[in-house]
């Protein structure tokens, strides 16, 4: 059964109610027509519930706008959806990412996530290049998708629906990494799923790092907004030398600031009895909020991002496969992820609207049933990176040969 309306409904009684069903929900492709989004194809996903939600298929098959009942909850920068033919991996010292970077989610990776790196070109079979160099998060997020499939689809009463694409990440003598993506939501529903397969499609044993850079902006972050997470333990701040003088913690949002410089926390999260890590922003003044689930086996590290800059207002959740000590961090703490030819990792992710104040309690509840976090603003960063355990990672020399 769907409930649609305040009504739970059969398909016969729904279909009945219309001559189309895209009167109350489905899915549409469109393209963007002007400026530096021209010829940006997009998914348009509607599911009646007050629920819309867009798919940039050229720019990595990220999720771009996300609203509800006409309130944003994505976050969008000054540079617009920028079609990928202007990216620039290799420009301003690698941080070429920064002039293409807008967006609810931004997937990072498929072989690097971080700042930019020179790390050993080990898995190049190319006597030239013996390091290779990786811009900030990796190329994936600007790279065009092959859409395979989308619409709505019936299981009985219920309606999904859905949407299939493949990114492929490659280079003569490097990578060559799919990424195979599916979205979906149901009608009526206020959750979008993500499913993702990472396959390494080449012959060479090649890196792999991950991770989902989820950006939530205003109106659900706003002075006095809340980061609510199982959080046992603040690891790491990037702004440890630094670390009260803007007076913001992880907990506790404030209006947009002048001057405002980045923060960047990793966090160890706690996960539930069923692997789940659930993490949320809310808002309680406007009752809004979003509730993010991953799985502590799939992406057992968690950062936080904090840009409260005036004009760039953003707070960011991004659970990852590494630690944020980097590439060659992860190479030398033997915790880098090789896939072997044909070798696949999977991971999934859900985005829960918290619509009202019930829906934003029963969030609190969940999380906190899995751990409490600390009632301080400034807990004080550990410097313990617990050891990244189960990653398949060839010898050097190994990888060299292959």
């Amino acid at each position: 059964m769907t409930t649609l309306y305040d009504q739970t409904l059969t398909r016969a009684q729904i279909m009945a109610r219309t001559g189309s069903l895209a009167a109350f929900g489905g899915v549409r492709l469109m393209t963007l027509s002007d400026g530096l989004e021209r010829g940006v194809r997009m998914l348009e996903f509607r599911t009646g519930s007050g629920l819309r939600f867009t798919v940039l298929l050229d720019r990595g098959m990220d999720i771009a706008e996300v609203e509800h009942k006409g309130r944003a909850i994505g976050w969008q920068s000054p540079t617009g959806f920028r079609h990928p033919a202007f990216y620039e991996p290799e420009g301003e010292d690698g941080l070429g990412f920064t002039r293409s970077f807008s967006g609810f989610l931004a997937t990072c990776g498929l072989d690097h996530i971080l700042g930019p790196e020179d790390v050993p070109a080990l898995n190049y079979n190319y006597p030239r290049r013996a390091t290779a160099r990786h811009g900030l998060h990796g190329r994936i997020a600007n790279i065009p998708a092959r859409l395979t499939g989308y619409g709505e689809r019936w299981e009985g009463d219920r309606c999904i629906l859905w949407a299939e694409g493949t990114v492929v990440q490659a280079a003569l003598f490097g990578e060559v990494l799919h990424l195979h993506r599916r979205i979906e939501a149901d009608l009526g529903g206020d959750t979008i799923r993500l499913s993702d397969r990472v396959v390494n499609a080449g012959f060479q044993p090649t890196p792999h790092m991950f991770f989902y850079h989820v950006n939530i902006g205003h109106p659900v972050i706003d002075e006095g907004a809340r980061y609510v997470a199982p959080l046992r333990d603040v690891i790491w701040a990037s702004h440890a030398e630094r670390y009260r003088a803007q007076g913001v913690g992880y907990r506790s949002l404030p209006a947009p600031q002048m001057g405002f410089a980045e923060q960047v926390w990793e966090h160890d999260m706690a996960a539930d009895a069923a692997g789940h890590v659930p993490v949320a922003v809310i808002n309680d003044r406007i009752a809004l909020g979003i509730e993010m689930t991953t799985r502590k086996d799939q992406l057992p590290c968690a950062y936080q991002w904090q840009n409260f800059q005036a004009g760039h207002y953003v707070m960011g959740i991004e659970p990852s496969t590494h630690h944020v000590l980097g590439n060659n961090a992860a190479r030398a703490r033997g915790e880098m992820i090789w896939l072997g030819a044909g070798e696949g990792r999977d991971y999934v992710a859900a985005f829960r609207v918290l619509d009202g104040a019930d829906a934003i309690a029963a969030a609190q509840d969940r999380i906190r049933a899995v751990q409490d976090q600390p009632d301080t603003d400034f807990p004080a960063p550990s410097g313990t990176f617990p050891p990244l355990t189960g990653r398949a990672q060839p010898p050097a020399q190994e990888v060299k040969d292959a």
